[in-house]
């Protein structure tokens, strides 16, 4: 992890990081989709990917990696994600899934599948914004009501003729348009527009501009601008060569590369078909949200893992970390099926890069088959 603390803004230095969750589990970190991260394609066509063909990539690459590292193949598997994930991640369990069933080699030891931040389907994760302002006291008791009278309910697809909803909508980007999404507590940069347009509330994942921030001054502090040291770091020649990274195959790292925006079909609209369909399997999965996140608010994935119409294990309860309440849980089953929603007190978009102690417990327990 990078030491904050102790670098300089051209010359990011690192420190172990005693909450890596390198520590409970072999990992595989996969830029995904191809020409995100240090991926790249040999061909233009191969950046014209989407959710379905991205999920099929990631499937090929787990059976060629485990064909050529055949030590692994008893491990069991699980596959994880966070944020814009929550899409892919259910398909690629449900390729893989598919693929032990009809005999493909090798087979893989599937296990199941762990999911923080998740977005999962615009009705739930994006309506319940207005729902999760509200609980955090950003928008009045007369607002929220009058909005969801007037909007039936329905904020994304707004329909403008519907004056009254429209008003609403436009006040509840008016209280929250200075409101840092991804941590409500955090301070916004100053860089980010100050002119949002209407409905800015219904915002999407864009990378922050860092060729910007470094041009601006870094106080006061924003979360965004420690994301500079990524850019910094993993853009440095010898960075890349240790990391053997291919001379010429991109033309910088980005934490988000917008480029590939143009050619990537969002061709799943949601992923709880997906996780209906793995409900019948022998399958764990972990949810997991940061409680202050209203890019994804938990309420909206509370939401959804309703309409699974799973059993009850057990009722809502607090868990512990060091003594002190790290956040809440409940859990879910059907059969040979078991899901364990877990919200993260005072984390984030996502949940670990805000309270790493708290989810690398959270994480250790819950793959030791133990509550968390």
């Amino acid at each position: 992890m990078f030491n904050y603390a102790n670098s300089s803004g051209n010359e990011p230095t690192l420190v172990l990081n005693p909450y890596s969750w390198t520590k409970v589990a072999n990992i595989i970190f996969l830029d995904q989709p191809v020409g995100s991260g240090f991926s790249y394609a040999k061909s233009w066509q191969g950046y014209e990917t989407g959710d379905i063909s991205s999920a099929a990539h990631t499937y090929e690459f787990l059976r060629k990696w485990l064909k050529d590292h055949p030590e692994f193949l008893k491990n069991p598997l699980y596959i994880a994600g966070d944020s814009y994930s929550g899409i892919t991640v259910p398909i690629v369990v449900q390729e893989v899934s598919n693929g032990n069933e009809v005999g493909h080699e090798p087979p893989l030891n599937l296990k199941g599948y762990v999911l923080g931040n998740p977005f999962t389907e615009p009705t739930y994760d994006v309506n319940s914004r207005i729902k999760f302002a509200h609980h955090m006291a950003l928008i009045s008791d007369t607002l929220y009501e009058s909005t969801k009278t007037n909007c039936k309910g329905e904020y994304v697809q707004v329909d403008p003729s519907n004056a009254p909803c429209v008003e609403n909508l436009q006040e509840v980007t008016e209280c929250t348009q200075k409101i840092y999404y991804n941590q409500i507590l955090e301070p916004k940069c100053s860089t980010m527009s100050p002119n949002p347009k209407i409905f800015k509330w219904d915002q999407n994942f864009d990378g922050e501009n860092f060729l910007d921030m470094l041009h601006h001054s870094t106080k006061p502090w924003c979360r965004p601008y420690n994301y500079l040291f990524s850019f910094i770091w993993a853009n440095d020649k010898t960075v890349q060569n240790a990391l053997h990274v291919r001379e010429g195959t991109i033309k910088g790292w980005e934490k988000c590369n917008q480029s590939l925006s143009s050619n990537y079909a969002h061709d799943v609209r949601t992923s709880i078909d997906y996780h209906r369909n793995l409900t019948k399997k022998n399958l764990r999965a972990l949810v997991y949200s940061g409680d202050h996140d209203m890019l994804i608010p938990y309420v909206g994935t509370q939401e959804w893992i309703k309409s699974l119409n799973l059993s009850v294990d057990y009722q809502w309860r607090p868990w512990f970390v060091n003594g002190q309440v790290a956040g809440y849980t409940n859990a879910h089953t059907k059969k040979t099926y078991s899901l364990t929603f877990v919200t993260v007190k005072g984390g984030g978009h996502t949940a670990p890069e805000f309270k790493p102690m708290e989810c690398h417990a959270m994480i250790d327990r819950w793959f030791a088959y133990y509550y968390v």
